[in-house]
């Protein structure tokens, strides 16, 4: 049976109209469509806490999902601050669209509650990461970029890797701009994008981003980070992008163009970093395929999760290190 012209119009101008409303609620666009992130809370950069060494005093909190929390929980492990600063795995709830607790936490149940426990306004948004202070009962950064800068420069056991040495900082600076605007970012303004014009512009850069590292990488003797011989932020910010691409992004984005095989240096990129120490650990394929498909509504009203590929084709079959503690005691 035929659906008649006029009754497929209606529909589509409606569903339009609706698609609009709840792309505004889920992201932010200016007047030419154009995905526009709404700034972090407490995103100012605090000096070092004089208690940062206490393995009692600071909890990171980090959602599964979140690609802004995955380079906090990098940072982390990365570092081995697993002695100094507990991890506490926060679980999404796609119905209230917000984080919240397995058990009370400060005697918060959800994320937001912890927010304005610690002063927070109403109205802002209570996202991860996160860390949070127990001894102050306050909330010390939760702006991810900064975030990872703060636990690069936190007290740590001899040998683990600077992340950010003085002598790369302008190189790291450089490609972090880069990766943050077109690409970390970029995969989402080109989801959210409201025009075509507007996913055009974000897709482009995308790909012109991803060639940019492509030849760094690929140029003779260089790397095998994007800064040279160092792993530095600048890798830690790029992985939990790529390593969601064809998983999450590239399906539900509409960012396949060109798929990351084809990008042979950045392909063995990610999967050198995946091999690092305690890298795999952090990554929760399953989570993010259940968590994108069957959270992000205005993009995928169905709620199917769609099959994909393993994560051990994308990486290699690397041994998995034991993961960090992701609890921390209520």
């Amino acid at each position: 049976m035929s659906i008649p012209p006029l009754v497929v119009a209606a529909a589509r101008a409606g569903w339009r109209w609706q698609w609009h409303q709840l792309m505004g609620g889920l992201g932010p666009a200016d007047a030419e469509g154009n995905y526009r992130r709404p700034a972090s809370p407490f995103a100012e950069l605090p000096p070092l806490p004089g208690d940062a060494a206490s393995p009692e005093g600071h909890v990171l909190i980090v959602g599964r999902s979140c690609p802004w929390a995955h380079r906090a929980w990098l940072t982390w492990a990365l570092r081995g601050l697993q002695g100094s600063i507990r991890l506490l795995v926060a679980e999404p709830d796609p119905r209230a669209g917000r984080w919240r607790f397995a058990e009370p936490f400060e005697g918060a149940a959800t994320l937001a509650e912890l927010y304005r426990r610690a002063g927070a306004d109403p109205r802002q948004r209570a996202t991860v990461p996160v860390l949070f202070s127990r001894g102050g009962g306050r909330i010390v950064l939760g702006e991810s970029a900064r975030l990872i800068e703060l636990l690069n420069r936190w007290p740590a056991s001899d040998g683990v890797p600077d992340l950010e040495p003085e002598a790369l900082r302008p190189a790291i600076g450089r490609w972090r701009a880069t990766m943050q605007e077109a690409v970390n970012d970029g995969v989402y303004r080109c989801g959210f994008a409201r025009t075509q014009a507007a996913y055009d512009r974000a897709e482009a850069a995308l790909f012109a981003a991803l060639e940019q590292a492509e030849a760094a990488l690929a140029a003779p003797g260089a790397g095998p980070w994007l800064c040279g011989e160092a792993l530095t932020l600048a890798d830690v910010q790029l992985f939990p992008t790529l390593i969601r691409l064809e998983l999450v992004y590239a399906p539900l984005f509409g960012v396949s163009r060109k798929p990351l095989w084809q990008f042979p240096a950045l392909w063995a990129w990610r999967r050198r970093f995946h091999a690092l120490p305690g890298v795999a650990a952090t990554c929760f394929p399953e989570a993010w395929r259940a968590d994108y498909f069957g959270a992000l509504f205005p993009l995928h009203p169905s709620g199917i999760v769609p099959a994909g590929p393993e994560l051990v084709t994308l990486v290699g079959a690397h041994p998995v290190a034991a993961g960090p503690q992701a609890s921390c005691p209520p």
